[in-house]
């Protein structure tokens, strides 16, 4: 009698499936310990992957400060600093997935990440991807569950940044090899002075041919996993060849705030109809040359009204303000009634290189003392108080 092959399973296959189980008895044994309702994870997580020498430790306080974290990262070769994983780091290989998963699961829920965490170093294996992506459906899950109880602020809809910095070999290496000299000088100051504290000195960055082999590992196993972060996360890919500051613009610039990802989307759609800054500004040139020119077109009178207050009641007092880089202008200049005025003028000053913002207050202008009665009668008065800022001199600042 025939039997049927038996399926054979792929390599993908059997990492999602070492994953699950993984990750269920992860998850399993936290419930256990903490209780369903303690299991409480950040509301933001970075994760910070990049080749060794990219420049992750370097750029993780810019990152940090960029999202408003106030919290350490999570520094996961921290994590698994014990003797025994630690010879295998400095073989250059690597601990295994179900440590990685377990110390860093129970680590993020501390108090002191429920904000947001940077996660330095995860995911490094498609096994670690299979289980961050399953955390985020079980954080989804329970902000399902909680979102209208009592406990729904502990809950949040998570965010979740996939941050990889890459750099080439030859730059990975050098770079590696660089920081072995420096911590290793900084040793050799510190045993002969007593003065400071000796820094972690990695096997790998005293090495050429370990540091190289460090660089192949992140290529072969982690390369890949973190690419696989592109189709299920939000992805930034940050080129770290160049200088510092040139990769602190680039970071800037990839985590600008995403409110679709980062509200709740009741939150969300209550305020999408408000437009951004950032749109209202992109135009904003175009649509006051616009407006200024459609003032001389169709209230050529008015305009040229407007501007010649500008030119002889308000500029000789700005002027005389150049040093500090602000003056007040008060009118009673009736022109001003018509609203359209006030637009015109705001919009002269935002052409020149100023801004302005108008304040309109009613003042009692005596009228007639009554001698008899002994009262004054006022009339009432308009004043528009015209602000003006702009960029004053350097002169005398600071002093």
């Amino acid at each position: 009698m025939a039997t049927e092959p038996v399926p054979t399973l792929s390599s993908a296959d059997l990492e999602i499936k070492d994953a699950r189980l993984i990750f269920n008895s992860v998850w399993e044994q936290l419930e256990q310990e903490l209780g369903h309702e303690n299991l409480r994870f950040p509301k933001e997580i970075i994760l910070l992957g990049g080749a060794p020498g990219a420049g992750k430790g370097t750029n993780t306080q810019f990152i940090m400060e960029a999202r408003g974290f106030t919290c350490p990262p999570v520094v996961v070769s921290s994590l698994l600093n014990t003797p025994e994983m630690r010879a295998l780091i400095d073989q250059g290989r690597m601990v295994g997935d179900r440590e990685v998963v377990g110390i860093l699961f129970r680590e993020i829920l501390k108090e002191d990440y429920r904000d947001g965490a940077v996660l330095d170093g995860f995911p490094r294996t498609q096994v670690q991807v299979e289980c961050l992506r399953l955390l985020v459906a079980k954080i989804n899950a329970l902000h399902r569950e909680f979102r209208d109880t009592a406990l729904a602020q502990h809950f949040r809809k998570p965010t979740i940044h996939a941050m990889v910095l890459f750099v080439e070999e030859g730059t990975s290496i050098e770079r590696q090899l660089f920081r072995g000299r420096q911590i290793a000088e900084h040793n050799k100051k510190v045993e002969k002075t007593g003065i400071g504290e000796l820094k972690e000195l990695r096997a790998t960055d005293l090495d050429v041919e370990r540091a190289q082999r460090r660089y192949q590992t992140f290529k072969e196993k982690t390369w890949d996993a973190l690419q696989s972060l592109r189709s299920q996360f939000f992805y930034h890919f940050i080129n770290a060849e160049g200088p510092i500051a040139e990769v602190e613009e680039n970071i800037y610039e990839e985590l600008q705030y995403q409110s679709s990802l980062e509200l709740d989307s009741r939150t969300f759609d209550r305020l999408r109809e408000i437009p951004l800054a950032s749109e209202i500004v992109v135009h904003a040139r175009q649509e006051l040359v616009r407006r200024l020119d459609s003032y001389e077109r169709e209230h050529s009178e008015m305009f040229s009204r407007v501007v010649e207050i500008i030119q002889k009641n308000f500029m000789p007092i700005i002027e005389r303000h150049a040093i500090s880089g602000q003056s007040v202008v008060s009118s009673i200049d009736p022109v001003f009634e018509d609203p359209l005025s006030l637009s015109m003028l705001i919009d002269i000053f935002s052409e020149r290189g100023f801004r302005a913002r108008v304040d309109k207050t009613k003042e009692q202008i005596p009228k007639r003392f009554k001698w008899w009665s002994g009262k004054i009668e006022c009339d009432d008065q308009w004043v528009w108080r015209i602000h003006v800022f702009f960029e004053g001199s350097d002169i005398r600042r600071g002093h």
